[in-house]
């Protein structure tokens, strides 16, 4: 997949493109729905399938005080605008400028001057331009303007709700991991590089890969969890941010990973109250002398097998670690 991180890195020539825009926070199911949809369009107009979202909720600069925590970051983010069939994305910078654009002006040099755009695929509470002033109508009117049609699609539908992303948080609040994964079509994920810890993991018999405090993607709720480990290897990146960050070229060069089961723990670790920040940690089953330190790893949450808890003593820490390894084999043979 092509990464553009501004409208003049696209070359001049680059359309005809269909286009679906959207924050595609997480990429769930309703907008893997868009984006299929827009790769049978492209198909039948001999087009790329481009994908315009933003570098951070537009809330984060509008109305701050109700922005959610994202499903993904950015880097999260290309890859799964990649793996869902997405040609290009571009990632527009949303600052003072871009949120003073004037709904016009979005569609003639975003959408006409850089992606030759022939059909734009929108839901139908799509809003655009200066203090949100473009809607679907006035977009199919700049659409017969400009020569491309609009195509405004239907929500998602699942147990009487909409799909969204807001749902999908909702879920791994509650620490239900495989209800996530229902509606992403895939495990959730947190990525982030392997750092030094307390050691009490390996101390305990259990020695666990901590991650970073700044790794990416939201962390669910507090607890125990069956799943795996990735490890992309040293200072290694997704792909899509590899190509982002080194400008707009194809995102080909292939990322050698290892993926191994894992016991996942989340948390303050409240036996032992010296944690005062949530972190991610994973055991890595049938490992031994496994040294990932430095290592860009992901994690992918498959179940819940508990919530956290403090215990009376080590030795029933320890035979409660064993009972949740026990539990975490049996939850990833089904």
């Amino acid at each position: 997949m092509i990464v553009f991180r501004d409208p003049t890195e696209v070359p001049t020539g680059f359309g005809p493109s269909v286009v679906a825009i959207g924050k595609f926070d997480g990429v769930h199911s309703g907008h893997r729905a868009v984006i299929d949809r827009a790769r049978v369009t492209a198909t039948d107009a001999d087009a790329r399938v481009v994908a315009v979202t933003f570098d951070r909720n537009p809330l984060s600069l509008l109305r701050p005080e109700l922005c959610p925590d994202p499903l993904s970051s950015v880097d999260q983010k290309l890859d799964q605008l990649a793996d869902a069939g997405v040609d290009a994305t571009l990632v527009l910078r949303f600052d003072e400028a871009l949120a003073a654009l004037e709904p016009r002006a979005f569609v003639e040099h975003v959408l006409v001057d850089a992606l030759g755009v022939v059909t734009v695929m929108v839901g139908d509470d799509f809003r655009f331009g200066r203090g949100g002033a473009g809607d679907p109508a006035l977009l199919e009117q700049l659409g017969a303007e400009f020569g491309f049609d609009v195509d405004v699609v239907g929500d998602v539908q699942g147990g009487g709700r909409r799909v969204s992303s807001t749902w999908v948080r909702d879920l791994l609040s509650a620490g239900d991991v495989e209800g996530a994964a229902r509606l992403l079509g895939r495990p959730h994920t947190v990525q982030g590089e392997v750092v030094h810890g307390l050691k009490r993991g390996r101390e305990l018999g259990f020695p666990t890969a901590n991650l970073s405090s700044d790794a990416e993607g939201f962390i669910p709720s507090d607890g125990v969890y069956a799943g795996w480990l990735v490890d992309q290897g040293a200072g290694r990146a997704g792909r899509a941010g590899r190509a982002g960050r080194a400008g707009a070229r194809e995102a080909s060069d292939a990322v050698s990973v290892t993926r191994y089961p894992a016991a996942i723990s989340v948390g303050t670790n409240p036996t032992f109250d010296d944690v005062h920040r949530r972190q991610v940690e994973a055991y890595v089953l049938d490992e031994t002398g496994l040294d990932l330190y430095g290592h860009r790893v992901q994690i992918q949450f498959t179940h819940r097998i508990r919530g956290m808890v403090a215990f009376e003593g080590i030795d029933a820490l320890i035979a409660q670690m064993a009972d949740d390894v026990a539990r975490v084999r049996a939850a990833l043979r089904t």
